[in-house]
């Protein structure tokens, strides 16, 4: 085959460290839309991006020249720099280390959309931690609690 043809679709979570509130609802939309530009130059195109005061999650097409790993270091970094530029409030804005990362088939990508662009509603009955172990179950990860916290 003379050339690669690729179609990932990966759902990325990661939150705030220590789950700290920050991403409230004055700068979530900004946020988000700093973040698809961060995909959209690493030719990873994000389809849906949402979250709630302490974490996001981004549905995005992986591009065949970027490591998963790699893309999310970007965002993190960048992103971090620039929410600390709004403001006092977010002086001392930091993302967690870890992350998690999930496949996406094609026949979910709008199921996976909608869930992301709902997060606010969602978590009015769930927290957080309870629906990232709900993932990492229904993706059959295997996880150890105490370093999915720190």
């Amino acid at each position: 085959m003379s050339q690669s043809l690729v179609k990932n679709y990966i759902h990325i979570v990661f939150s705030t460290k220590y789950r700290n509130d920050f991403i409230d609802e004055k700068i979530e939309k900004e946020l988000y839309t700093y973040i698809a530009t961060l995909c959209k130059d690493f030719e990873s195109y994000a389809l849906q991006i949402g979250g709630t005061d302490d974490h996001i999650h981004i549905l995005c097409r992986l591009s065949r020249k970027i490591a998963l790993m790699k893309l999310v270091q970007e965002i993190k970094a960048h992103s971090s720099k620039w929410i600390k530029t709004k403001g006092e409030k977010y002086e001392n804005f930091f993302w967690q280390n870890g992350y998690g990362a999930f496949s996406v088939g094609e026949k979910d990508v709008q199921m996976i959309t909608n869930y992301i662009k709902n997060q606010r509603q969602h978590h009015q009955k769930q927290d957080f931690k309870t629906e990232f172990i709900e993932i990492l179950e229904k993706h059959k990860i295997d996880y150890d609690e105490k370093y999915i916290w720190d």
